[in-house]
């Protein structure tokens, strides 16, 4: 979901930023650092790119954001086709009658 989020943004985006998007959109909150843990293992995995932006204020640290990379939109588009896919075999199933 956070290569998703930021490919969709088309630009980049930190950590706060993205975890406020997860949480939005899942509905719940999403701890701190399970989301820079996450972010690294997909730069790991190049799937993301990161880079330190100069604070706004002199007194502030410098952040770090994150780009989707063309590997990682790829990944996240197979990783949606193979849930829809999932999905509709599920479907009678998950159906009340």
């Amino acid at each position: 979901m956070a290569v998703l989020h930021l490919n969709e943004r088309g630009v980049t985006a930190n950590g706060t930023a993205v975890r406020a998007e997860l949480e939005n959109r899942l509905g719940r909150s999403i701890p701190r650092g399970s989301i820079y843990v996450t972010l690294d293992r997909l730069e790991d995995k190049r799937m993301l790119t990161s880079r330190e932006v100069a604070p706004a204020r002199p007194d502030r640290r410098p952040r770090r954001v994150f780009r989707a990379t063309p590997a990682g939109v790829r990944a996240a588009r197979e990783a949606v086709s193979m849930l829809t896919t999932m999905q509709k075999g599920l479907k009678p199933l998950l159906v009340r009658t």
